[in-house]
């Protein structure tokens, strides 16, 4: 699920910027910058960069899973869904000559964002049926984290920006029992 969240975000990012700048090839990947090795990533020169930094667990319920009645007479228990929060950095990976274009293409990803925040199924048909929505929200890190970030990333700091896509939640499907439904009360009145 986690992948399927990050290539709408990407796939639609994409979109965007290809009508925007006129590109004819794709101009957002989802990456690491770096490989384990050190080198360079494949085909990240004069991109946009979306790599997963952290996954964190949403203690905040946001659905309530309900027993469900099956054939009137027992209700499916099943687990709580769990909610997590992605946070994705957006990054501009565009060197030499082409730092100014990078810089643009970084602000029409932000703008792009903040005019779209929320992906649903209302205003993103392609969104996976698995996930509700998604929403992104800037993430402000202080000159030390950001270091900190980019330490553990590259080394080496790029134009970005770190995005928190919350409401991606894991549910199971998996029964874990079964309750009697309580259709009526009866009171007894002895005197």
């Amino acid at each position: 699920m986690i992948d399927a969240a990050i290539n709408h975000i990407a796939s639609n990012v994409n979109k965007h910027l290809m009508r925007t700048f006129d590109h004819s090839e794709d101009i957002v990947v989802v990456s690491n910058i770096l490989e384990q090795d050190g080198s360079v990533s494949a085909n990240v020169a004069n991109k946009i960069i979306l790599s997963l930094v952290n996954v964190e667990k949403d203690s905040v319920a946001y659905k309530q899973p309900v027993a469900v009645a099956a054939a009137g007479l027992r209700a499916v228990n099943s687990s709580h869904p769990m909610h997590f929060n992605l946070y994705l950095m957006v990054a501009s990976y565009f060197g030499g000559n082409n730092y100014q274009e990078g810089l643009k293409h970084i602000s029409s990803t932000i703008s792009y964002f903040q005019g779209q925040p929320v992906f649903d199924h209302h205003n993103s048909p392609g969104l996976d049926r698995s996930i509700d929505k998604l929403i992104l929200e800037i993430e402000n890190l202080s000159l030390g984290d950001l270091s900190s970030l980019w330490s553990i990333l590259s080394g080496k700091y790029l134009p970005s920006v770190l995005y928190k896509v919350r409401m991606v939640s894991y549910d199971s499907n998996v029964v874990s029992g079964q309750s009697p439904v309580i259709s009526r009360t009866q009171t007894k009145l002895t005197s």
